[in-house]
């Protein structure tokens, strides 16, 4: 077994790539064909008409050389005559249906047109009203039958075209349980990163502002972030296990500085105090580690003191 999708695109794209000179050449053929078909009949029938037009013109001048006394010959020739007259009457009528039937001559923007569809199959291909039918016409069309062969991981097909000629083609299989609609990596690897971070709620509101989707393109909830910790094995969220690693929250460390949260996020934007984020909105992590050693820092340089809630350092 094997899956259809791929084959299929598989396929299409090598008739597509087939075809592309041939409805370009089509396309020419059929703007040409179709004005030099109408062409031909209106100049045979002008041609035939001509004839007739003689053949009246000639049987008027030897009817009216004749003896009128003559009843028989004259007779004779007035019946040529209105036969003649008759082909011509009909082989106008059919000059005229002609004429009125003739296929308006394109104009240079058609033939573009035209041209620029030849050049677009893909295109056409995969337009909405391309029915199936159409395309099963198509390669049927094109190709006499497809020969498949399943070999371990790959599928190896054999094209045999209309013409006797035969194309090989190569297909990867999907593994077991893949599919074409998956998670992106990095989607996988931030909820990963923001698991020893947040609960689950707060890393779907994490990744939807920073505009990511779903493998259906839906927002993120606390349920799916969760599916998707569960299916790469990575564990949830638990109260106490920053601590233990050491990490404090901007929050956590304006209360050890007694400052203001602001005040933590300038010293962190002026590289003052290293922290770490994981992405762009997610929360800063500072180890107390570096706050410790800010702090012996800070206080080698001088004696602080704090105005408004704010840290102001005497240098």
């Amino acid at each position: 077994m094997f899956g259809g999708l791929g084959a299929d695109r598989l396929v299409a794209e090598q008739v597509l790539r087939c075809l592309e000179p041939l409805g370009l050449q089509a396309a020419l053929q059929a703007i040409e064909g179709l004005q030099g078909v109408e062409e031909e009949r209106l100049a045979q029938k002008r041609l035939a008409l001509q004839r007739a037009r003689y053949e009246v013109s000639r049987a008027q001048r030897q009817y009216d050389t004749v003896d009128p006394t003559n009843r028989v010959v004259a007779g004779s020739l007035e019946k040529r005559w209105n036969d003649a007259l008759a082909v011509q009457a009909r082989l106008e009528d059919e000059v005229a249906e002609l004429l009125r039937q003739r296929p308006d001559v394109l104009s240079e923007e058609t033939k573009e047109a035209v041209l620029a569809l030849a050049e677009d199959l893909p295109r056409l291909w995969e337009h909405p009203e391309t029915s199936p039918d159409v395309r099963k016409r198509i390669l049927r069309t094109a190709i006499k039958e497809i020969v498949v062969t399943s070999e371990g991981d790959s599928v190896r097909f054999i094209v045999h075209w209309q013409g006797g000629d035969h194309t090989e083609l190569q297909l990867k299989k999907t593994p077991t349980g893949r599919h074409s609609r998956v998670t992106s990596v990095e989607t996988i690897e931030l909820i990963t990163s923001l698991a020893r971070l947040q609960p689950d709620e707060r890393i779907a509101a994490t990744i939807n502002r920073l505009g990511h989707r779903t493998a259906h393109g839906q927002t993120w909830t606390a349920a799916r972030v969760c599916a998707i910790r569960k299916g790469h094995g990575v564990a949830a969220y638990r109260e106490g296990e920053r601590q233990e690693r050491g990490e404090l929250t901007v929050d956590e460390a304006a209360a050890a500085l007694q400052v203001t949260h602001t005040s933590v996020l300038r010293l962190i934007r002026q590289k003052d105090l290293v922290a770490k984020q994981a992405c762009r909105n997610a929360p800063w992590t500072i180890r107390q580690n570096d706050l410790d050693e800010f702090l012996a820092t800070r206080a080698g340089q001088g004696p602080s003191t704090r105005v408004s809630g704010q840290l102001t350092l005497d240098i």
